[in-house]
């Protein structure tokens, strides 16, 4: 789930394309990263909508990258001269244009992200504890939005890209946040020419022996059917879990340390007092 500290907001401020990317190169490319950028002082004083969208879900390289973006709803028209769509429909240079955009327009929008690292996705679908990546794209929408709000932003409208069923995903939300209005939609991803690019990556930069790097989502189906086919095979001996049973007419040490019950004693008298014929008769 998305975390941030307070004290990295008040020494760290994007505000350009290179600021992005010098902030990003700094960070441990195999821990997750979050950002929150300044809060405008409109999005404190009048009600907000805010939206919620991620990138980078299916590819087996890379994070996954959930986003949001918020700002007054009567200064909405702001986006479309933003020029704001999917960002499977905009190339590269068209996308850093709008970022830079949205960086001049931090009076009337506000925005967060929570990078989600490879090695993360991996170690939380493969744990012993079922954690799916719907689960893990669930939890990132609500540490942003939880974000939001912990700086005090209005929101009084949340949209969310949806993970699974919308109207499953709604109800869980709105479990979670009954104050706001919650709108889930379903939304058709375009298909992206980079599928072989991949696979190309995954034959060039696999160790035989060690594998991939942490850019690869080693759970991924991907990447397991081209280390089968690239890397060395390996076969570790499973230990024998089956219980043999202890030899038969074998003592065990523990029989030994067993407490048994005490039998009942009876002590004779004295033969000096049954010679005389003498009794107890007072019990002391």
């Amino acid at each position: 789930m998305a975390s941030f500290d307070s004290t990295d907001l008040e020494t760290i401020e994007i505000n350009s394309l290179n600021s992005l990317q010098s902030f990003l190169s700094e960070r441990d490319n195999s821990q997750n990263i979050f950002y929150i950028s300044g809060i405008p002082d409109v999005c404190k004083e009048f009600p907000c909508i805010l939206g919620i969208d991620e990138a980078g879900r299916g590819p087996v390289l890379g994070p996954m990258v959930y986003g949001t973006a918020f700002c007054p709803i009567n200064e909405q028209m702001v986006l479309e001269t933003l020029e704001c769509a999917d960002s499977k429909a905009l190339n590269e240079e068209k996308r850093d244009v709008i970022f830079s955009n949205i960086c001049e327009s931090s009076k009337k929008v506000g925005w967060a992200v929570e990078v989600i690292a490879p090695n993360s996705i991996c170690n939380s679908m493969l744990s012993r504890s079922k954690y799916s990546l719907n689960q893990v794209s669930m939890d990132a929408a609500i540490g942003l939005i939880r974000a939001a709000i912990n700086c005090g932003v209005k929101i009084e409208h949340i949209y969310v890209d949806t993970v699974g069923k919308p109207e499953k995903y709604q109800e869980y939300l709105k479990g979670i946040f009954p104050k706001y209005k919650i709108t889930v939609a379903k939304k058709a991803d375009s298909t992206y020419p980079i599928i072989q690019l991949r696979k190309n990556f995954l034959v060039d930069y696999c160790d035989p022996v060690f594998g991939y790097p942490q850019l690869v989502r080693f759970s991924w189906s991907t990447s397991v059917n081209a280390l089968e086919e690239t890397a060395y095979h390996v076969e570790f001996e499973e230990e024998d879990t089956t219980k043999t049973p202890p030899p038969v007419n074998n003592t065990s040490i523990t029989s030994f340390f067993k407490m048994t019950p005490k039998k009942s004693i009876i002590k004779k008298q004295h033969e000096f007092f049954s010679q005389r014929f003498l009794s107890r008769k007072v019990e002391l």
